[in-house]
């Protein structure tokens, strides 16, 4: 009896750790969903999932597009586009942020290319990748 209800704990951990590990996997690429659906039929190499992304920046999920607009306000390769486009918006206050969702189809080709970018996962040269 003993056996049998400690086997059921160590199954019951298993299966509570197992979704834990799932829901921080989709934590850490809030993107790979978007990327699934949106992209299916495209085949990885040679910049073509970026180009998907960059080709549905307006498609994607809540998750994902917070996570392209924080490359976008605090990347470097974003900075002229912030400029320009918020220009008198304080920092801090998240005006900045509602600023680019609101401004996504006029910015630079270098910044579409940097959020696609996050969006697959890669490295920013010149800005984090947060």
């Amino acid at each position: 009896m003993a056996g049998t209800r400690s086997g059921l704990v160590i199954l019951v951990a298993l299966l509570l750790l197992s979704g834990s590990v799932a829901v921080a996997q989709q934590e850490s690429k809030p993107c790979a969903g978007d990327i699934k659906a949106l992209c299916a039929g495209i085949r990885p190499g040679e910049g073509r999932i970026k180009a998907c992304i960059k080709s549905h920046l307006t498609d994607l999920s809540p998750t994902c597009q917070d996570r392209l607009l924080t490359v976008a306000v605090t990347g470097k390769v974003c900075k002229t586009d912030v400029a320009k486009l918020c220009a008198g918006i304080v920092p801090g206050t998240g005006g900045i942020r509602a600023c680019i969702k609101s401004h996504i189809a006029e910015v630079s080709d270098a910044c579409r290319d940097a959020m696609s970018q996050a969006a697959a996962g890669r490295k920013i040269l010149g800005g984090a990748d947060l």
